[in-house]
């Protein structure tokens, strides 16, 4: 059984690239290629986190931080050590 993980993410949007880009002050800086207008960013952070980790958009759910930069998702069926290794980018 996998216990939902959480992730603190701090966005930036209306950047060139969408990626993940290291850590700041304990966050995990996820660069948007989208503006914060209208869910456009939200609605592509929740895309990107599901294909970067490879699970189904309906895995990945924002918990807190809707109109904030500083995030947190639920990811859902996705184990602590898939997701560590995922983001260190270590092979199993």
């Amino acid at each position: 059984m996998t216990v939902p993980v959480r992730l603190s993410v701090r966005v930036i949007p209306n950047a060139k690239k969408t990626q993940f880009d290291g850590y700041r002050e304990g966050e995990l800086v996820l660069r948007l290629n989208a503006p914060p207008q209208d869910g456009k960013a939200n609605k592509l952070a929740l895309k990107f986190v599901a294909e970067f980790f490879g699970i189904p958009r309906s895995s990945v759910l924002l918990v807190s931080g809707e109109k904030s930069r500083h995030k947190i998702f639920q990811i859902v069926g996705l184990q602590s050590d898939v997701l560590e290794r995922k983001l260190t980018g270590s092979q199993p």
